[in-house]
């Protein structure tokens, strides 16, 4: 056989090609399409400035949690806490200052609290030998019951400063305060994954636990990190959340936590074939965001969105595992 019949052989098909295209830059063309679509069926209300503005506003709380799980879910691991957690410390910042502690000694316990659930996580799943699931279903419920328990299931709605409007209700020039937040944390993630050592040896991680310890990586560190990290996301989200509704429901951030895992999974088939990244992770989010905004503008039913949800996390984790197929074939 001649090399040219070898080389015209080892190439790859032109269905090959537009199967590993479509995995790349299926996620954005999803994007794109829903945007198309709901522009055509509301133009004079999806496409104007100020829904757009509404639409980044409202999904700058599940960026945040999102970019930051991304850290975790980078090593391979997994974290059902943080939408409890991010209730939990939206509710100690709370009450903490209707008791007069001050706003920023309030965030600071707060942002504690956030860091030491993510450290517990680490400890029971790094340090333990705890499956991530098994471990922060426990912590869930767990964080969940401390909210609930905190404030005896009652909403803080009143007594809160005026001051704390400022985080989740004010704007700097155009731009709301959530979402500067919401940039500010999705750069820090996203320089500590593609920038840093830690990051380098988080991908190591995730690809291959054992031959990363093996290559002298401190795997539950650094696995117990990414948690503290994930903790840390949840806190700030939950504090963000607090001050835009100007009070503490002790389950106000339960919903988050399916969708974060559903952002970074529709996130990582994008890009990259199967491997979570921020940058992918925010995509996974305003596709969240564009497509409950359009199903809302249209008046579809809260149910039927939560069904439509279901599908897409099944789908964006069935996308991630065939893309991670894909990419060992």
């Amino acid at each position: 056989m001649s090399s040219t019949s070898v080389k015209a052989s080892s190439r790859p098909s032109p269905t090959k090609d537009m199967r590993i295209w479509l995995r790349k830059w299926g996620t954005l063309i999803g994007l794109i399409l829903l945007l198309i679509v709901f522009s055509i069926l509301r133009p004079e209300v999806f496409p104007s400035w100020r829904n757009v503005r509404n639409i980044v506003e409202q999904v700058s709380i599940l960026a945040i949690i999102s970019s930051m799980v991304t850290l975790v879910m980078v090593t391979g691991d997994f974290d059902l806490s943080v939408g409890t957690l991010a209730s939990l410390c939206g509710v100690v910042a709370a009450d903490l200052m209707v008791r007069g502690f001050g706003i920023l000694p309030s965030l600071l316990v707060a942002l504690l609290v956030g860091a030491l659930g993510g450290l517990l996580n680490g400890i029971l799943i790094a340090y333990g030998g705890i499956s991530a699931f098994v471990a922060t279903l426990a912590t869930m419920t767990a964080f969940g019951g401390a909210a609930l328990l905190y404030t005896d299931g009652a909403t803080i709605f009143s007594g809160l400063p005026e001051g704390f409007r400022f985080l989740g209700q004010a704007s700097i020039g155009p731009i709301p305060v959530p979402v500067v937040i919401m940039v500010l944390v999705v750069f820090f993630a996203w320089l500590i994954l593609e920038h840093t050592t830690l990051g380098r040896r988080l991908y190591a991680i995730g690809g291959n636990r054992q031959a990363s310890y093996l290559a002298g990586i401190d795997v539950r560190r650094l696995r117990m990190i990414s948690f503290v990290f994930s903790g840390l996301g949840a806190s700030i989200a939950g504090i963000v959340l607090t001050s835009r509704l100007f009070s503490a429901h002790p389950q106000a951030g339960n919903p988050f936590m399916l969708n974060a895992a559903a952002a970074v999974f529709l996130g990582a088939t994008s890009f990259r074939e199967g491997e979570p990244h921020v940058l992918g992770t925010l995509l996974g989010v305003l596709i969240m965001g564009v497509l409950g905004n359009g199903l809302n503008i249209l008046g579809v039913n809260s149910y039927i969105q939560s069904i439509l949800t279901g599908v897409i996390i099944v789908l964006a984790v069935l996308s991630s595992a065939l893309a991670q197929r894909g990419q060992e074939g």
